[in-house]
Order: C-alpha cells, then sequence, then structure tokens
C-alpha cells in the first residue's frame, strides 16, 4: 500500500482483515474448543504480516477522515501492529494456561479447571488453598509473560503517534474515556450503601459470612450459586435457549450459519463462547453444559453473540460487520443473559418456586460485576499511563478493594486486563442493556421475551451490525443518552421484589 493509499489500496485492505480476523476466530474456536493444543498465533500473524506492519498502520492512518469506517479501518491497522507484536506472548500464556496443572490435596487439577474448583467447593480451607496455589503458579508461569506483552505495547503505542496507551485510544481514537470513568466513579458513589446491604445479605446466605469477613475465594463460591442448582439442571439449557429464541421467531437449530457444538472434550474451556469465523455465515457456539444458573447465563449470554453475529447483514462492510463498537454485541449477549434473572421468563420457562427472590440476588450478582469493572476502567486508566506498571500492583489492591471491600490478590494486577480498553465496551453494553430492556418492557410488555413482535424488532437491530457506537445506536431507537446510572435503577427494581 502506497503511502497515501487509494480507494481500491482500502477496499484490497478490508478483504484482507476480513480474513485474517476469520482465521484468528478459527484458531481461536479450534483451541478454547478442546481440538487442539496448541494456540498458533505465529502462523496466522506470518501469513497476513502484509496488514499488521507499523507502515501499513501509518499509511491507513494517513487516510481517516473523520468518518467511522475509515476511523475504525485505522484502529484495526494499530490493533494488528500491536497485536503483531505481542503475538508470541498472547500464544505463549494459553499454551502455558492449557498444559499447567496444580496438585491439591492429592489430586491434580489443571490450571483452567482451578477458579471452577474454587466455585464448586464447599469447604472454604481447600478454596483458600486452590486461590492460593493459583496465585503461586500465575506469578511464576504467568505474570512474567504478561508483564512483557504490557511493556511491549506501551513502547509501541509511540511508534503510532500517541504519548502512552491511553492516550492512544483516548486522542487517536476517540475513546471517550474521561466521560465514562466520572460516570463509573458516580455510579460507584451512588451505589455504595445498595451494595453493602445487598452483597452482605448474599454472602451471609451463600458463604455463612458477612461482607466485612469475606475473601476473595469465597467469591467465586456465592455466584456459583449451588442451592439453585436443581432450578438450573445441564440437560435443560438448550432446550430452553431453543424455546425462548422460539418465541421471538428464531429458529435455533434450523440457522444454517449457527452451529452447535455441546461435545465434551478434556480441554474444552469450562465457559460458554461464541466464534464468529464468518459473519454472518459461520458462528459457533460452543459450551460444556455443567448446569447451575451461572452456566445458563454463559450460555445465553453467548447465545446473543451468536444472533447477533448470525443476523448481520452479509452487505455491509467489513467495518461494521466486523469491527466497530463491541459495547453493541455484548449489549445483545446481556439482554439475553439476562432473561436467566428475568421473574416473568423464570416463570415461563422454569420451576423456580422463588423467582423474585432469586431475581434479586441476580441483581445483586449484577451490582457486584458493574462496581468491579467500574473500579477496573479507574484502574486502567492509571495502569496505561504509568511508566512503570510493575508500580501498579498495590494501587490495583487499593481500587478493586474499595469498590467490592474485599481486597482482591495483588497477582491479577497484570492480568485482570483486557487489550483495547474493552471493559468500557462491558460497562457500556450493561447500560445499553438496561435501556434497551426498559423501552421492549413500554412497547410490548414485560413478557417481551415471548412476542414475535419483539423479535422481528431484534432481528431488524441485529441485522445492523456494528454500524455505529452504542450511544448512537440507543438514541435512534429509545431516543435516550447512554447512562451507566440505568443499571443502577434496574438493581433497585430487583431488590425491592423482596
Amino acid at each position: 500500500m502506497s503511502t497515501t493509499p487509494t480507494d481500491h489500496d482500502l477496499d484490497a485492505y478490508r478483504e484482507r482483515v476480513d480474513r485474517f480476523i476469520a482465521d484468528l476466530d478459527q484458531e481461536y474456536y479450534d483451541h478454547y474448543a478442546g481440538l487442539k493444543a496448541d494456540f498458533d498465533l505465529e502462523s496466522i500473524y506470518r501469513n497476513y504480516e502484509d496488514i499488521t506492519t507499523l507502515d501499513q498502520a501509518r499509511a491507513v492512518g494517513a487516510a481517516v477522515d473523520g468518518s467511522f469506517r475509515s476511523t475504525e479501518l485505522w484502529r484495526f491497522a494499530c490493533e494488528g501492529y500491536l497485536g503483531n507484536l505481542t503475538r508470541r506472548y498472547e500464544q505463549d500464556a494459553a499454551t502455558t494456561e492449557a498444559t499447567l496443572t496444580a496438585t491439591v490435596d492429592g489430586e491434580e487439577i489443571p490450571f483452567r479447571m482451578i477458579r471452577p474448583n474454587i466455585a464448586n467447593s464447599a469447604d472454604r480451607a481447600r478454596r483458600e488453598r486452590l486461590e492460593h496455589i493459583r496465585n503461586e503458579l500465575s506469578d511464576e508461569h504467568l505474570n512474567p509473560i504478561v508483564l512483557a506483552s504490557h511493556q511491549t505495547t506501551h513502547e509501541a503505542a509511540r511508534d503510532l503517534g500517541a504519548a502512552t496507551y491511553r492516550e492512544l485510544y483516548t486522542d487517536k481514537f476517540g475513546y471517550r474515556l474521561a466521560d465514562l470513568a466520572e460516570q463509573c466513579q458516580a455510579f460507584l458513589d451512588s451505589t455504595e450503601a445498595l451494595y453493602e446491604d445487598a452483597a452482605d445479605r448474599l454472602f451471609r446466605t451463600r458463604a455463612g459470612v458477612g461482607l466485612a469477613e469475606a475473601e476473595r475465594w469465597d467469591v467465586a463460591r456465592v455466584f456459583r450459586a449451588t442451592e439453585w442448582d436443581p432450578v438450573f439442571p445441564g440437560d435443560q439449557m438448550l432446550p430452553a435457549l431453543d424455546a425462548t429464541l422460539k418465541d421471538l421467531g428464531v429458529d435455533l437449530y434450523g440457522q444454517e450459519n449457527v452451529h452447535l457444538d455441546v461435545e465434551q472434550r478434556p480441554n474444552k474451556t469450562p465457559r460458554a463462547f461464541c466464534a464468529p469465523i464468518e459473519v454472518p455465515g459461520k458462528v459457533m457456539l460452543v459450551i460444556q453444559p455443567i448446569g447451575g444458573p451461572d452456566d445458563w447465563r454463559g450460555l445465553f449470554h453467548e447465545a446473543g453473540h451468536t444472533e447477533h453475529f448470525a443476523h448481520t447483514r452479509a452487505e455491509l462492510s467489513v467495518e461494521e460487520r466486523r469491527l466497530g463498537d463491541s459495547a453493541v454485541t455484548e449489549g445483545w449477549a446481556m439482554l439475553l443473559q439476562h432473561l436467566i434473572d428475568d421473574p416473568a421468563w423464570l416463570s415461563r420457562r422454569l420451576d423456580v418456586g422463588r423467582p423474585a427472590e432469586f431475581a434479586a440476588e441476580g441483581a445483586a450478582n449484577l451490582l457486584y460485576f458493574v462496581r468491579r469493572y467500574s473500579a477496573k476502567l479507574l484502574y486502567e486508566l492509571e495502569f496505561h499511563a504509568a511508566d512503570d506498571v510493575t508500580a501498579m500492583r498495590p494501587r490495583y489492591v487499593e481500587i478493586l478493594g474499595d469498590a467490592l471491600k474485599i481486597e482482591p490478590s495483588p497477582t491479577d494486577y497484570l492480568g485482570d486486563i483486557d487489550s483495547s480498553f474493552y471493559v468500557s465496551s462491558y460497562l457500556r453494553s450493561w447500560a445499553f442493556e438496561a435501556q434497551l430492556r426498559s423501552h421492549l418492557r413500554e412497547q410490548f410488555g414485560n413478557t417481551w421475551f415471548a412476542r414475535r413482535e419483539a423479535g422481528s424488532l431484534l432481528k431488524e437491530l441485529w441485522g445492523e451490525g456494528q454500524r455505529w457506537p452504542a450511544e448512537d445506536f440507543l438514541k435512534d431507537i429509545t431516543g435516550s443518552r447512554l447512562e451507566i446510572e440505568a443499571v443502577a435503577d434496574r438493581v433497585r427494581e430487583s431488590l425491592a421484589l423482596v
């Protein structure tokens, strides 16, 4: 590509981008579905090295004209360059995770199964032992890899014309992170007393300790909610999803472009995931149906991604189909996920018995995670502007501990960060979902999820891919400004049911 690319150059680049992402998603699927132990990013980047160079990023940047498509293509080029530099670290971390094991109480446990084991153990002392071993293994085997990756990324941001990685996203890509941080701090302030009360009751019920005595190894156990397992059996997950989608006019098993992977494999990740290998032509929905409410939430969340990508119009550009604002697809995922905590949906689909109680617990769960991610954003803004990221270890503990009233592990100060400020996508998706759900209830009633008219609207909206930021999309649909505080209103509504 020349220094100033022509329209023909950019179209050829878009085609290469489309194929590059498809190959990455295929590799992601093969590895995390347990079909192959290695995670071969090196070969893929080598095959597409022409689109991930610094010169390429600068050339695409020269064509930015302020439009959505040009800005998104430039962001991809920059992230492709950064990803090319760090692919070896990502590959090494994934392979290490897949092969690392721990011996606890005489039992050998794959590293990726330590967290599920913590969640599933009723023995508090065993949970603590598992947590300590997870920290030791992470510090020894994973943190050196992740640290090198962060340091490489921060140094390379300067090659792209930014003083820091943070500035790359705020000043170059136009991310309104300062405004979002203000909303997050306001959310933390407005919900502090609400959180302390709701979380204290939840921890006393589930872990036998109040919030003041709770430790980080209690958290996964609390949210695992084992007492609700009989209500959420593994063999009913897919039938419930199928029936819910049918009510909306979507035939899960009749979609030729949707592929369900439900096979049990030793190295398959325990969490559901979606791999949109071709958008919309080949979308993988992967699950190991274990059961329990958290597993159901995971499946419905990934089904939201799946239906969004499967309904995206094929004629859209690669920027509109594959790139764009991830808060949009995360919003669709949250919309289906949060059905699991909706009393009206529970009464229709499952014999819960106490739907209002379960919904209130789900609201406390949501409040925890939105507060956690609000604190993560505040932390990451500091982290990605720091001269020495290793000095951020105590700051991670301070910021997240203050938000959650439970001290996090300092070990996670590096690993608890997603690239590209993806934390902002999750935060904005929660607001997007809360406000969109209110709109659907106003238009179609509290049982909107059982209305074909609502399904027709959703399919139309899914078809738009990710053509606009979540803020613009929400305003176009509802006329409202995207606000994190809308999540607090949703939580208060659910907690008031009991």
